[in-house]
């Protein structure tokens, strides 16, 4: 007459409206009332996020509870039993005698209803994610790099909402090549979250990296060592605040520059949870549009949105120069990675074989880097670590 589901189903994008198709599908096959009730909260890369419903025998939802929040649902159900003789020598009463004669009980106010958008979906799932993390882990408060970028900034967004704006910390860490602008921005960013910002310019480190590598690298020109030496930099400093002040550390890579390899390893990927490890590019940018909508005034710079991406490592540099424009990774990463498709699988959808064999190439190589950054939150059907699990000792090789 009800069957009741007890269940920890974890999010991932598009996770509820084939949650529901199911429960609906059973209620209406078994020809009974579904109660569904799902796990809210954060553990490791996974988010449960409850969203529990009633559903009718005839697939129609009579209420849900809230999702990515703890919630008390109450709700009226009939069920006619269809099981009504009982063994005498059994003393159960299904119905006191006196049962039809008490007056009706009045009807529950309706629930509005719950659904949240697809953005808000994820936002949630990435807030509550880092909370859980974050306290179930013992710590209190966490500290960023904000480098004036999209990525940082959103981390920096979703950690206050997260944690609370006296639990959060940024740093900016200026080299010869950060931009007044990307300076700004930072500035601008830690003011309107009213959070603690703390600058520390990496230009004079670096130089005595450099003096004391001067006779090892005699010879050699310039080329991404010098890059990274400034992204390891910030990293040690990013550490040293953790260490010294117990604050855990939140890098800000997001699923494109992880798919590719596009990161440092020991400088940017440094860290104890990586926030945005999960949410491609594009989707960074519709999230920071999203939050930025739903403030009172832009928590994010629409600056720091408008600008091309760039790592600042060298001169004039753009993500683009390395790498395809984000509006055609994301798609070639997605098909590739989360739907498991052929390098000709994806060329018929009308890509490029030559930029699409590069980025399997790119992600192929990349697997080392991988396996030794920090977990994140899952917000696909597919994130990398336990749901990709693949040697990184590989011979085989897209030709």
């Amino acid at each position: 007459d009800l069957l009741i589901n007890i269940s920890a189903s974890p999010y991932h994008q598009g996770k509820l409206s084939s949650r529901i198709r199911i429960l609906k599908d059973q209620a209406v096959y078994n020809k009974t009332i579904v109660c569904y009730t799902n796990l809210v909260g954060g553990q490791d890369e996974l988010v449960f996020d409850g969203g529990s419903l009633v559903i009718d025998s005839k697939g129609k939802i009579l209420t849900r509870a809230k999702q990515f929040k703890e919630d008390l649902l109450i709700t009226d159900i009939k069920i006619s039993p269809k099981h009504k003789k009982i063994p005498k020598s059994k003393k159960i009463i299904l119905d006191p005698p006196d049962f039809q004669k008490k007056p009706a009980l009045p009807a529950l106010p309706k629930v509005k209803d719950r659904t949240l958008s697809r953005l808000e979906q994820v936002y949630r799932a990435l807030v509550l994610g880092t909370h859980d993390y974050v306290i179930k882990n013992g710590f209190k408060k966490a500290v960023i790099g904000l480098s004036g970028g999209i990525d940082s900034a959103l981390t920096a967004v979703i950690a206050v909402d997260a944690l609370g704006k006296d639990n959060v910390t940024v740093a900016t860490m200026p080299s010869k090549y950060t931009s007044k602008a990307t300076r700004t921005d930072a500035q601008r960013q830690a003011e309107s979250l009213g959070v603690k910002l703390i600058t520390l310019p990496i230009g004079r480190v670096w130089e005595q990296y450099l003096k004391l590598l001067k006779n090892e690298f005699k010879g050699s020109g310039a080329d991404i060592t010098e890059e990274n030496l400034q992204a390891r930099i910030r990293g040690n400093l990013l550490m040293a605040l953790s260490n010294k002040f117990g604050w855990l550390v939140l890098s800000t890579g997001n699923k494109s520059e992880m798919g590719v390899g596009y990161c440092t390893l020991y400088g940017d990927m440094a860290g104890g949870f990586a926030v945005i490890k999960d949410v491609p590019k594009t989707l960074v940018y519709e999230l920071a549009v999203y939050r930025n909508k739903t403030a009172v005034s832009n928590l994010i710079p629409e600056s720091v949105i408008k600008r091309a991406p760039t790592a600042e490592l060298k001169p004039g540099q753009k993500d683009q120069d390395s790498l395809p424009a984000y509006a055609k990774l994301d798609p070639i990463l997605e098909a590739y990675i989360e739907q498991h498709k052929s390098l000709d699988d994806i060329t018929k959808k009308g890509y490029s074989a030559k930029v699409v064999k590069k980025v399997i190439r790119m992600v192929d190589r990349s697997e080392y880097k991988r396996r030794q950054g920090p977990p994140g939150v899952k917000i696909t059907p597919l994130v990398f670590g336990k749901d990709r699990r693949l040697p990184i000792v590989n011979y085989y090789k897209v030709k």
